[in-house]
Parts: C-alpha cells; sequence; structure tokens
C-alpha cells in the first residue's frame, strides 16, 4: 500500500472540512438551537439513515442517551435503525421505503426533531420519514451531501440542511461525524455551560 494514497485521503479529508467550515457552520448552529430547544421542551429527536448514515443516527442517539465528552443525564434519542423486528416487519408487510415513515407516525410528536441522513439525498426511505415528519409537525435536521438531492425539495422552510460540499461519500461521510460531534457538543454546552 501506498503511504502517498493514505496521506492523500488525509489531505482531502482535511480540505473538505475547511470547505464545509465556512459553509456549514451557521446551520449547524441553527440545529443546535433547535435540537436544544426541542429538548427542553420535553421533546425528542428521531434519527434515521441507511448503511454507513443509519451508523451516524446510532452513534448519535448512544450519545445522547449515554454521554458525550461530559457527564449529564440522558436525553431522549431513538436511531429508527436499530429494531430489526421492527425492520423486517415493515420491510416485508409494506416496503422498505416505509421502514423509517411508520415508525415517525408511531413515536413521533410535534415537537420533535427529525435527524435525516443521506449522503446523496435521495434515500427514499428517508425522504419518506421527512414527509412524515412535516406531517407530524416535527422539524427536520437534513445532512446530506452532493448538493443534496431529491432532499432539498422536500424540505420545508422551517428545516435545517446541512449539505457537504463533496461528492465523495467517504468525505461526505466523514464531515457528517464531524457534525455529528458538533451538535452533541452544542447541545452539551447549552446544558451544562461551556467547559
Amino acid at each position: 500500500m501506498s503511504v502517498e494514497r493514505i496521506q492523500q485521503h488525509f489531505r482531502d479529508s482535511a480540505a473538505v472540512k475547511l470547505e464545509a467550515l465556512e459553509i456549514l457552520s451557521m446551520p449547524i448552529a441553527a440545529a443546535i438551537d433547535t435540537m436544544f430547544g426541542a429538548l427542553a421542551n420535553g421533546n425528542r429527536i428521531l434519527a434515521c439513515g441507511n448503511g454507513g448514515s443509519a451508523a451516524d443516527a446510532q452513534h448519535f442517539a448512544a450519545e445522547l442517551i449515554g454521554r458525550f465528552e461530559r457527564e449529564r443525564p440522558g436525553l431522549p434519542a431513538i436511531a429508527l435503525s436499530t429494531d430489526t423486528s421492527v425492520l423486517t416487519a415493515i420491510a416485508n408487510d409494506y416496503s422498505f421505503e416505509q421502514i423509517y415513515s411508520k415508525q415517525v407516525w408511531a413515536l413521533g410528536q410535534p415537537g420533535d426533531v427529525l435527524l435525516a441522513i443521506s449522503t446523496s439525498g435521495n434515500s427514499a426511505n428517508v425522504l419518506a420519514a421527512i414527509e412524515a415528519a412535516h406531517e407530524r409537525e416535527m422539524i427536520v435536521v437534513a445532512l446530506s451531501g452532493k448538493g443534496g438531492g431529491r432532499m432539498q425539495q422536500v424540505l420545508s422552510d422551517t428545516d435545517i440542511h446541512v449539505c457537504v460540499p463533496s461528492d465523495r461519500t467517504a468525505r461526505i461521510q466523514e464531515v457528517h461525524l464531524l457534525t455529528i460531534h458538533c451538535l452533541c457538543d452544542g447541545i452539551d454546552a447549552m446544558l451544562l455551560g461551556e467547559d
């Protein structure tokens, strides 16, 4: 394996993160305010995505329920990708496209937040979850890349779109993870004060 190839991955990742720094700081700050407001009002955050984005949704929920970097009471968050019985029942009885929207309908309440993650912005089941969230009077924080895809068309004016300026899935996912850490840190800072 070429050391130069490995180093190029680091350079590319750093370059995308530096470009994203200018573009995404404001929408991430807005997402933190929205999520903290929901949690402070007794609401919760539902999170969904596919593949690596499902792992990111689970990572986010784990950081809120457990802790991020400081001790605090657990915060209500649910990764919709974790219950295999629910996922397979919905996919089998209805369609894979509905695996998240049916859960949003069942679990979501007005004032809750949906964290919808799709690197392409085109994941049909994530788009359906966004539409269900709107019907349940929830706010959506959407993480995407590749120009935002169809996600841009289903988001409302009150939603927050964090679209990574890259077409490479690996780079998008790296910025999504950093964004998730920013969200967790920001929520903790608002809850516990800045350390």
